[in-house]
């Protein structure tokens, strides 16, 4: 089927009518201001206020708002940074890039890090801990903190996928030490490309952050030290101030049809919602859920016009790119269950009643059919 009645990518629709947009790039061509320029400075000031952080930095990538916090607490070669076996690979690649290790623990049915595992994959080498807020769930993160503090370790939050994601009303990316933020196009707050934001309260932390970015630049003819080139772009940032005030909105949205799912789901036979604690707020960047008989449920929703998706198919630790690590199968067993029963559906803020009805009741009629 070419065209499916419930698509999952909503960008079409995000960006089906950009005539103000084109005007605002317009007038910002002629300033010739495109690197580091006064775009980018109003985004990061909006985009700390959304977060609540005192600053907000825009880096290239969502890797590099991961990499660029490790880099600067002092994470180097041979140092070990545990975080979750299920994540995407960006986490792994921001660890790797600076030469460090990455030690697995296992994730629980929220999707995000078991933190019980934590303590005991503490190593004399371990330099950081990395939670992974993934799906827009948040990891337990009071319970993390007090494993970090005991052992004066730094967190750094990968965020990328939980923008406004909170637990006890404290937001993702404002636990640790520093959170990174990605805005690739398919995130809830998004540019026409590459781009990431890294969040800090720490003064000092934030200023190395912008040294790290721009090539350690200190102004034009003095270097302060080595640093990366990850700047956001000035022209993603005008992108980003365009669509930064809908984000609440967005949001809202995402949540609202995740409701509804669930509460078609709920007592569905085959479907298992995943725990929904009280005391977080889940933004939904995906909405998943475990299904019995994955992999027939996913190619009949292809088959009848529901663009599912699986997050992800193969666990990360089995991939043969991070075979260096010695992991083998079975060491993660949750994660491995995930990848065998967890379908994702469109849960967009584009998405009307009826396309969501669609997908409902193309899982009913599957388990129905069984």
């Amino acid at each position: 089927m070419s065209e499916f009645r419930v698509r999952y990518s909503y960008l079409p629709q995000q960006f089906d009518n950009v005539d103000d947009l084109f005007e605002e790039i317009k007038k910002f061509i002629p300033t010739g201001d495109f690197t580091l320029g006064a775009p980018l400075s109003e985004f990061e000031g909006r985009f700390a206020d959304l977060i609540g952080t005192r600053h907000a930095i825009g880096v290239g990538s969502g890797t590099d708002a991961l990499k660029l916090p490790l880099k600067a607490v002092g994470v180097g070669h041979g140092d070990e940074v545990i975080t979750t076996a299920n994540t995407f690979i960006a986490t792994v690649g921001a660890i790797n890039e600076i030469g460090a290790t990455t030690v697995f623990v296992d994730c629980d049915d929220t999707f995000c890090m078991d933190v019980s595992q934590v303590e005991a994959a503490i190593t004399e080498r371990t330099r950081a801990i990395m939670p992974v807020q993934f799906t827009g769930e948040i990891t337990d993160m009071p319970k993390l903190m007090e494993i970090a503090d005991r052992h004066n370790l730094p967190v750094v939050e990968d965020a990328c996928q939980g923008i406004l994601a909170s637990i006890d009303g404290k937001r993702a990316g404002t636990w640790g030490i520093a959170g990174g933020f990605s805005l690739h196009p398919l995130k809830n707050l998004n540019v026409w490309g590459d781009g990431g934001v890294i969040v800090t309260d720490d003064d000092d932390l934030a200023a190395k952050l912008r040294l790290l970015r721009n090539h350690g630049l200190q102004n034009r003819d003095e270097i302060a030290l080595l640093g990366y080139n990850s700047r956001l772009d000035t022209l993603q940032a005008i992108v980003g101030n365009w669509l930064i005030g809908d984000t609440h909105n967005i949001t809202q949205k995402r949540i609202d049809n995740a409701a509804v799912y669930d509460a078609a789901f709920a007592d569905m036979p085959g479907i298992t919602i995943p725990p929904r604690r009280e005391n977080v707020k889940r933004v939904f960047h995906l909405y998943i859920v475990f299904a019995e008989d994955r992999d027939a449920l996913y190619e009949y929703c292809l088959e009848k016009g529901v663009e599912a998706k699986i997050h992800y198919p193969i666990p990360l630790y089995q991939q043969e790119g991070l075979a260096h690590l010695g992991y083998k199968a079975g060491d993660f067993p949750v994660t491995d269950r995930h990848a065998q029963s967890i379908i994702t559906f469109p849960t967009d803020q584009h998405l009307n009643r009826e396309q969501l009805d669609i997908v409902i009741q193309t899982v009913r009629d599957f388990y129905a059919g069984k």
